[in-house]
């Protein structure tokens, strides 16, 4: 594409992102509304129509390389990033489920399932790219100087053989030898006999040409009909098309992507030297003027307050912002009406502290005789009460980024920029202010001295106790700054005589920094769930997609990491927890969280704890260090693996010497001093959560992921990736369907583990003559454990248990009651109370699965 049509997609984007703007902020003005659906479908759309725009946002600030029109896109990009992650929380306290499905939605927008997956910005990670390098370049060499390997090997455990055992395999693998040998013996001994009976016969010259003619023309018909054939399959998409290698146009397309990035490189270095030298140029042609400009504007300000009042004004102070609040389109009697009605309100405020005092008891005595009255209104106004959108913190930044873009770059006649290089004028404008606010600093401090001489000359009793009441009132600051700072407690740094690099060559070194797998979110696969709506709609709680799951950890995860501005002002995540059985991919979520993001690994599970740093001050020392390298090289991302260990109700015998409740008090007051502008996740991944105590479990991983096993589509799209990536060909024999039928209950672990066991480089090349079959999957995937239903079962009922969990059954339960009321008020009291308890009991025992999420 070229840049006049990113243009075109940048103009589309600001007109829907101004179309919704115009629909959102109605709403945060309504009344609160009751209506739990109405509500959730407000959300959704708001959602969703972010969605879209944010896709054409990502792919526009990746390809223009316009540097000033580039800031300007990032500035709105970032605030629909923080928009999203703030109307999903929203949903969430709404429906109190982590899960959101938008089936009828989607087809209202005329949007596919893919338009819901979070695109993940790639500038997170290509505009520091050197960083990561350098990063990678100083871990590669503290290992190797350590003389260990760069990535850790799997210690698998050696089994034992008895000396029987051994000499029975040996006696066997021989006597298959010499089978083999004497099955090739007799082939050869057939295949010469054979060719003695072919030797004798001659054939007749056209016999043999109808017999050639007629072989051959059937393998011809035959190859065509079964091209034909698989050619239809293809188009229904009953069989998987073959990888197929990228046209020229496709290469063409890529080279063009690489060589805009290089050019947003050049045209950045350019606009960084010119801001440096316009800046200069401007100091030094027109700093003059704006100097003396802005002094004869302050003294003609003088004289017309004086004018005006009688008298000299004060001179605001620079934390009101200077000479500049003065000209912030005003007159000289709006300005000194300002000043004198500051000063009453002083005086007011003197006088009224004593009056409010003795108001306060007869006050107190009111409220506890009408103590009684309220209680009453108060249930009705909780009844009153609904559901309200709570204030952005990102609409102001959208609002203002697409005005910009509005104001200066939409109408902007660029078709002599062909090369869209940086705006000069734009760029001297911009200087011209900064200037001129610098050089105001100068000014104010010049023009307050003659104003104080003004003063000393005409009104030098004034000027004097002015100057009285000035003392005492920095004297009663400073005594409350001293009281202040006694309050407040510096940590005390345990490492201050060491530096970063020492630190994380120790932790390295000691395996508490890892080298992340370089795996994409993408990577992970699943398909969408079709009916997530439907089955919400008549109260059945459907299972999650991993296409959900991918959503989870991109808006929790990977968005705040990447964005400084969403992390800051959006919902603060300290810690996330990922659960589910083994196999279904939490650490390879880990790992793709620290790809996306260019974020360092910290590992402090229990089994990396164990016999590192003993006692209480080690470990003090260890979690100071973390953190501290953390916080200096982020985006960082500290990974407890098992975190449930740490949490154990009762630590079973054979890890009692690992002691795996180490980080279990120290843990909550560290993830408390983690604030908005730390760049930090603490991300605990655990297959036996049933197993920690609930309760501080909990307090501590707030956000709950529970990973389902795939569904049948899933697991159909995994056969069907994870085959051609290990190199296999599809052909029409391997029925993928089937595959995807009987390994219902296996996870993803057990699947490409079964691939990895078949394929092997002999297997592969046999193929041609061979081709794969679905039986051979089989005895790979039956010397496995699939994940059974009373597992499930167990992760269901502890996640119902969680906060969350609780909440979306009181909600349920909740709704129920208003349904039975509404549905039968017109019976007594006595026969309702009854079937409404008939109806509590009835759905006990109907709902012998707990709310999953």
């Amino acid at each position: 594409m070229s840049q006049s049509s990113y243009g075109r997609m940048l103009d589309a984007a600001q007109g829907a992102l101004e179309n919704l703007l115009e629909d959102e902020y109605p709403t945060l003005e309504l009344r609160p509304q009751k209506d739990r659906m109405q509500v959730f479908q407000t959300l959704s759309t708001f959602y969703l129509r972010y969605m879209k725009i944010f896709h054409a946002l990502e792919e526009v600030y990746d390809q223009i390389v316009h540097p000033q029109k580039r800031r300007v896109v990032h500035q709105v990009l970032d605030g629909v990033m923080g928009r999203l992650v703030e109307l999903k929380n929203e949903m969430v306290e709404l429906e109190h489920s982590e899960f959101h499905y938008f089936d009828d939605l989607l087809q209202d927008f005329k949007m596919t399932p893919e338009d819901l997956e979070v695109p993940i910005p790639r500038y997170f990670v290509r505009e520091k790219m050197r960083a990561l390098k350098e990063r990678e370049k100083m871990l590669a060499h503290i290992l190797s100087k350590e003389g260990r390997p760069e990535h850790k090997s799997v210690n698998r455990p050696v089994l034992s053989m008895s000396m029987e055992r051994a000499v029975w395999l040996l006696q066997v693998s021989e006597r298959a030898r010499q089978g083999r040998l004497r099955a090739h013996f007799m082939k050869t001994i057939r295949l010469e006999e054979q060719r003695r009976h072919l030797g004798s016969s001659v054939l007749d010259p056209d016999q043999a040409a109808t017999c050639i003619q007629k072989v051959w023309r059937g393998y011809r018909d035959r190859r065509r009909v079964n091209k034909e054939c698989l050619e239809e399959m293809i188009f229904l998409g009953m069989i998987p098309a073959q990888q197929q290698t990228l046209s020229p146009s496709q290469l063409r397309a890529q080279q063009v992507e690489r060589r805009r990035h290089i050019i947003q490189e050049e045209h950045e270095a350019e606009y960084q030297t010119a801001l440096v030298n316009i800046k200069e140029s401007v100091r030094t042609v027109d700093g003059a003027d704006i100097k003396e400009s802005l002094q004869e504007q302050i003294r003609q300000w003088f004289l017309e307050c004086r004018d005006a009042s009688g008298k000299f004004p004060d001179f605001p102070s620079p934390e009101d912002g200077g000479s500049a609040s003065i000209f912030a389109q005003k007159t000289p009697e709006q300005v000194a009406a300002e000043f004198a009605a500051r000063e009453e309100e002083r005086e007011k405020k003197k006088k009224s502290k004593s009056e409010k005092d003795k108001k306060v008891n007869d006050r107190k005595e009111k409220k506890k005789g009408k103590a009684k009255g309220k209680r009453g209104k108060g249930d009705t106004e909780e009844e009153e009460t609904g559901w309200k959108m709570t204030p952005s913190n990102f609409l102001p930044t959208v609002f203002k980024g697409a005005k910009l873009y509005k104001d200066v770059w939409q109408n902007r006649d660029e078709q002599q920029n062909f090369l869209q290089r940086f705006d000069a004028q734009l760029v001297r404008e911009e200087k011209r202010l900064e200037v001129e606010e610098e050089l105001r600093v100068q000014v104010d401090e010049l023009m307050r001295q003659e104003l104080k001489n003004l003063k000393l000359v005409v009104d030098r009793d004034k000027g004097k106790k002015k100057k009285k009441v000035k003392k005492s009132s920095k004297k009663k600051k400073k005594k409350g700054r001293k009281t202040g700072k006694k309050k407040k407690k510096k940590e005390k740094d345990l490492t201050a005589d060491r530096t970063i690099e020492s630190l994380y060559e120790e932790l390295v070194l000691e395996g508490f920094i890892i080298r992340p797998m370089n795996v994409k979110l993408s990577d992970y696969i699943g398909e969408y769930s079709y009916l997530g709506t439907t089955l919400r709609q008549a109260d059945i709680e459907p299972m999650p997609s991993l296409s959900d799951v991918r959503q989870l950890i991109a808006l929790y995860g990977i968005l705040p990491l990447g964005s400084q501005c969403v992390h800051e002002r959006g919902p603060l995540i300290r810690a996330l927890l990922l659960t589910g059985p083994q196999g279904v991919g939490k650490k390879m979520l880990v790992h793709a969280l620290c790809t996306e993001t260019g974020a360092n690994l910290f590992d402090l599970s229990p089994l990396t704890l164990a016999g590192k740093y003993p006692g209480k001050s080690g470990l003090q020392l260890l979690l100071h260090m973390v953190f501290k390298v953390a916080r200096q090289l982020q985006p960082s991302v500290i990974w407890i693996g098992d975190a449930e260990k740490t949490f154990y109700k009762k630590v079973p015998k054979l890890e009692k010497e690992t002691e795996p409740k180490r980080l279990k008090k120290t843990l909550p007051k560290i993830l408390k001093s983690i604030k908005a502008e730390d760049r930090l996740l603490v991300v605990g991944t655990s297959h036996r959560p049933f197993d920690a105590d609930i309760k501080p479990f909990c307090k501590v991983y707030k956000k709950i992921i529970l990973i389902p096993r795939p569904d049948y589509a899933s697991r159909f799209t995994l056969w069907k990736e994870l085959l051609q990536a290990h190199g296999a060909l599809l052909d029409p024999k391997l029925d993928l369907s089937s595959l995807a039928k009987v390994t219902d209950g296996y996870t993803q672990g057990h699947i490409l583990q079964a691939i990895q066991t078949i394929l092997i480089p002999h297997r592969l090349e046999l193929q041609a003559k061979r081709p794969l079959t679905a039986v051979e999957f089989i005895p790979p995937l039956a010397r496995q454990d699939p994940v059974y239903k009373e597992e499930e079962e167990s992760f269901k009922a502890w996640y119902s248990r969680t906060p969350l969990g609780k909440k979306r059954a009181r909600a349920a339960k909740a709704s129920e009651e208003q349904a039975i009321l509404k549905g039968k008020g017109k019976t007594k009291g006595g026969k309702l109370q009854k079937k409404v308890k008939e109806g509590k009991t009835k759905k006990k025992k109907k709902r012998s699965e707990e709310p999953y999420f």
